[in-house]
């Protein structure tokens, strides 16, 4: 168990993110994966070639990735030991696996669009178009916002819960393998004519390691629920247990429902990614349809709040464990 590594991985990236200057020097782990991802999209993902063809293509991709993950991953632990003191070597890691939880920049992320609705509904659109692959041309406010909140409620697993948790079982190789496979779902693992074959053994892996973190994540956008003043626990949970199942993903579901019952709003629906129609199912249907940059906030509040109960709920697993 890694929990030393997960907490302060994780109070690192709460207190200061991924600094600029460093994304605009060497770039962002992340954005490693991804070129090779793209790589293996244009070279390996022809459209002359079969499904068959294509998906195997996808999985020898998705292998290549959690090899070179894991092998990165053992690399930087052992150099670091090798090359630096003990105490010294746990801060590198520790920083090294900060650049791959993703708290500070999702709430950064998701706050730009509240701003900038106070500006206009164009730029509302353009800052959410920053974080969701829909189509967003056609967009009201309330379409903006619900994009929003979406993003969040989801991101707040992939971002921080299921890192997190890869990080504490198998340490800084258990987060690059998730966050490759995550990658990979998000860049190709659409239910498009491009990608239906070649990235679905990267959408159902990503399925697969987000199945724990998601229904953790739901769980605790409930508890936090109980101290937010402006937020219906019981909502959140009564709803969660509704609709959670009925969303399109099977993970998905697990955050948006409850989100949706604590802030009394409709997420998900209808709607377009990449061009092709999505005919989602409503999460906390019944709720109002017409979100707003408030619902926004109070989302953040609840976010802010749920990441923070992760990493105390890290700290007491790590005075548990030494006491054992």
């Amino acid at each position: 168990m890694s929990f030393g590594l997960a907490l302060t991985a994780g109070i690192i990236d709460a207190a200061v993110g991924y600094p600029d200057i460093l994304y605009r020097a060497i770039g962002h782990p992340v954005t490693w994966i991804g070129r090779l991802i793209a790589w293996a999209d244009k070279e390996w993902n022809s459209e002359q070639d079969s499904a068959d063809d294509r998906s195997d293509r996808g999985i020898f991709l998705v292998v290549v990735l959690l090899i070179l993950s894991v092998l990165l991953g053992l690399m930087i632990s052992w150099l670091c030991d090798a090359l630096l003191p003990q105490l010294l070597a746990f801060i590198a890691t520790a920083v090294l696996a900060s650049s791959l939880v993703a708290q500070r920049s999702l709430y950064q992320h998701v706050e730009a669009v509240a701003d900038a609705l106070g500006q206009g509904l164009p730029q509302g659109r353009e800052a959410v178009a920053m974080i969701v692959g829909r189509d967003i041309s056609e967009l009201d406010e309330a379409g903006v916002c619900r994009a929003a909140i979406e993003s969040l409620a989801e991101s707040f697993c992939d971002g921080v819960v299921a890192p997190t948790f890869w990080a504490v079982l198998f340490g800084l190789p258990g987060l690059l393998v998730y966050k490759a496979i995550n990658t990979a779902d998000s860049m190709i693992g659409h239910r498009t004519e491009r990608h239906e074959a070649f990235g679905w053994a990267a959408a159902r892996l990503d399925d697969i390691v987000n199945f724990v973190p998601a229904r953790l994540a739901g769980l605790l956008l409930v508890v936090v629920a109980l101290v937010h003043p402006e937020a219906d626990a019981g909502a959140a949970w009564r709803v969660m247990w509704r609709d959670a199942r009925r969303h399109r993903s099977p993970n998905a579901g697990w955050q948006e429902a409850p989100l949706a019952g604590a802030l009394g709003v409709a997420l998900a629906g209808p709607r377009r990614y990449h061009g092709t129609a999505v005919d989602d199912a409503w999460m906390g249907q019944g709720g109002r349809a017409d979100a707003g940059a408030a619902d926004i906030r109070r989302g953040l509040v609840l976010y802010r709040l749920a990441a923070a109960l992760v990493i105390v709920l890290v700290a007491a697993a790590l005075v548990a464990y030494k006491k054992l």
